[in-house]
């Protein structure tokens, strides 16, 4: 399926549906590398007014006839621009991802880059189909599994597909 997917700046009472999906255990368990507890208000208003104060992270609400239905995010990580979304779980397989991503990556210069946890077949379809290639591999403790997750490096070369922007 495709959607009409809008992105727009983040508002404060989109928190309240950010936090409504993130409470989703087969959600948390898909992302892998959330938050150590999902259901923490506290430390999840924190980390928001960390993500949203920083002027080096780009931070869209994405909407779909006038519901909020996620988040997409670019964000620098150990130099490099890194990319993330989290789409409410009610939503998936209707295409909101790929197309919020497909949006995102028409605002940033390339290379972007991308992890996600190896078993996460849905992501790693957004991914692909957003030009994303994997250039390797590693792991790390998953909040969202209690566990270490082995997980794919991706990378959105300068030369990868046009998407309408650079």
């Amino acid at each position: 399926m495709t959607s009409d997917v809008l992105l727009r700046p983040v508002r404060e009472d989109d928190l309240v549906e950010f936090f409504l999906h993130q409470q989703d255990p087969e959600a948390n368990r898909m992302a892998a590398f959330g938050p150590k507890d999902p259901s923490d208000s506290r430390e999840f208003a924190a980390h928001w007014a960390r993500v949203l104060t920083n002027p080096a992270n780009l931070v869209r609400t994405v909407e779909v006839d006038g519901e909020v239905v996620g988040y997409v995010s670019a964000f620098p990580a150990e130099g490099q621009t890194e990319v993330s979304y989290w789409i409410d779980p009610a939503r998936w397989g209707r295409g909101h991802a790929t197309a919020a991503l497909a949006a995102l990556l028409r605002e940033l210069p390339r290379p972007v880059h991308a992890r996600a946890a190896k078993d996460n077949a849905a992501s790693l379809a957004v991914l692909r189909k957003c030009g994303f290639v994997v250039v390797g591999e590693d792991s790390g403790y998953a909040n969202g599994r209690g566990e270490d997750v082995e997980e794919w490096l991706l990378v959105l070369p300068a030369d990868g597909p046009d998407l309408g922007g650079h």
